[in-house]
């Protein structure tokens, strides 16, 4: 006797399952997202015995050993090269990649761009939108400036009436879903956005790109918490998961990769938000830069590294005198918990007085920085605005500071030496290497190395040269 559906409860905001309905989901903390939905089960006489069920022969997998080489996937172009840069080179065929973002931020606009360049290329690719109709799509294709006669474009949500034109169709090389939040099926009984409608929708979606061979961009939004909605149930079902991050107040937007099976996760493509739309940026550390001025207190450059890419910015740092409350730390595009550590170092093993002051952070530019390579750059800009001296206009810093003090080695140094000596800096302050002979790091022409063994003698260069602007030397 078969058993009947059991209920379960799912949240629409994060995907988590629950046995039973609560008014706040315990994963993501949101209220009133939990919704029942019906959940077949099936027992294991359901499945296929040895002599098959009716109607289908039996099958076996078939296993192979480690040993054996395989090509690299072929890629194709999507004519923008910043996307091509984050997906490892090109889309690969019958691979599945899904693009988060916050409303507004671009989404559409870029996956736009890509369609059109990818047709203008003499590929065949179709735009397929649930949000917006044809003509507004084609209003938005003439304010970019796009020209693309062979793009194909339609409006619809049924995945059914979806999987059945694309089925007929021929040399289709990318389909776009904008977005699989209104993607709808009529065999589930819940509202397009759902989970399980997402779930579904996705999974008919991936099982043809996967049959036919077109690569399959899904575009989602993300919940509040910077999360693609219903990330547990889709970020497993794809090859590829892509967030296009930024502030509406900057001009700056950064596509970043989470999961990639074809390529790396550490690469970052930068578009800059025009009236035209999104224009690649290959230089951004000359853009991130262009705004710096110099012989202010308070501000480093530091050499960072995204990905591959070597990228420059700068760090501004400002102290205020506190009333007497509780000290303020407020962080723009750097993680707070890194900022307190590094306060208590320098107050501790450098003797700098900072308990009492409100510290107030900022990477300028809107990119965060994640790596720990930039604690001796903040450090700098901390030291600075407290001793009121500017750091030097042509110097970088990067390394990572340890409790002691101590400044630690990060990797590629050779390519964030290049990048800063490519845009005429003279000075590089980076962690004292221990390893001599083949590991010497050589510095690029026209770059003088200052190597920083402890953080104690960075805070110790801006005293002397307070000093010595004191004594008029």
């Amino acid at each position: 006797m078969s058993k009947r559906p059991v209920a379960r409860f799912a949240c629409q905001a994060c995907g988590a399952i629950w046995p039973k309905w609560s008014g706040r989901c315990e994963a993501c903390g949101e209220w009133n997202t939990i919704v029942e939905e019906p959940a077949e089960t099936r027992s294991a006489s359901a499945l296929p015995t040895a002599t098959g069920p009716a109607g289908r022969a039996p099958g076996r997998i078939g296993f192979v050993g480690l040993e054996g080489a395989a090509e690299p996937p072929p890629r194709i172009g999507t004519g923008i090269t910043e996307l091509d840069r984050v997906l490892g080179g090109g889309l690969v065929p019958a691979s599945v990649v899904l693009v988060g973002g916050d409303p507004g931020i671009g989404k559409s606009t870029l996956m736009l761009q890509a369609a059109a360049a990818m047709a203008s290329a003499g590929r065949r690719v179709m735009y397929i939108s649930g949000e917006e109709a044809v003509d507004q799509l084609r209003l938005r294709a003439r304010r970019l400036g796009l020209t693309a006669p062979t793009l194909e474009l339609a409006a619809a949500i049924n995945v059914v009436d979806i999987a059945q034109t694309l089925e007929m169709e021929q040399d289709i090389a990318l389909v776009v879903i904008d977005s699989i939040q209104t993607m709808w099926l009529e065999s589930i009984a819940s509202a397009p956005g759902s989970i399980s409608q997402v779930r579904s929708s996705a999974f008919e979606l991936i099982r043809l790109a996967k049959s036919r061979g077109f690569g399959l961009i899904l575009v989602g939004h993300v919940t509040k918490e910077g999360s693609l909605a219903g990330p547990r149930v889709l970020e497993h079902m794809v090859d590829a998961v892509m967030y296009f991050e930024g502030d509406r107040g900057h001009q700056f937007r950064i596509l970043r990769a989470a999961k990639n099976r074809y390529g790396a996760t550490d690469e970052i493509g930068v578009f800059e938000m025009t009236d035209r739309g999104l224009a690649e940026v290959p230089n951004p550390s000359a853009l991130f830069l262009a705004e710096r001025r110099g012989n202010i207190a308070g501000s480093a450059v530091f050499a960072g590294l995204e990905g591959t890419r070597p990228v420059l910015l700068e760090v501004q740092a400002l102290l205020s005198p506190n009333s007497g409350s509780s000290p303020r730390r407020a962080v723009v595009g750097w993680d707070t918990g890194r900022l307190n550590m590094l306060l208590a170092v320098l107050e501790t093993r450098c003797g700098l007085k900072l308990s009492g002051m409100d510290v107030y952070l900022n990477v300028a530019g809107g990119l965060r920085v994640g790596e720990p390579a930039a604690d001796l750059a903040v450090a700098a800009a901390l030291t600075s605005a407290a001793t009121g001296q500017p750091t030097s206009a042509g110097s970088v810093y990067f390394g990572e500071v340890g409790l002691s003090g101590e400044v630690r080695q990060v990797a590629q140094a050779e390519a964030r030496l290049k990048e800063a000596q490519k845009l005429g800096f003279e000075h590089a302050f980076l962690p004292r290497r221990i390893a001599r002979g083949r590991n010497k790091l050589v510095a690029p022409e026209g770059l003088k190395l200052e190597e920083i063994g402890h953080l104690s003698d960075l805070t110790a260069s801006f005293s002397a040269d307070a000093a010595a602007g004191g004594s008029g030397e």
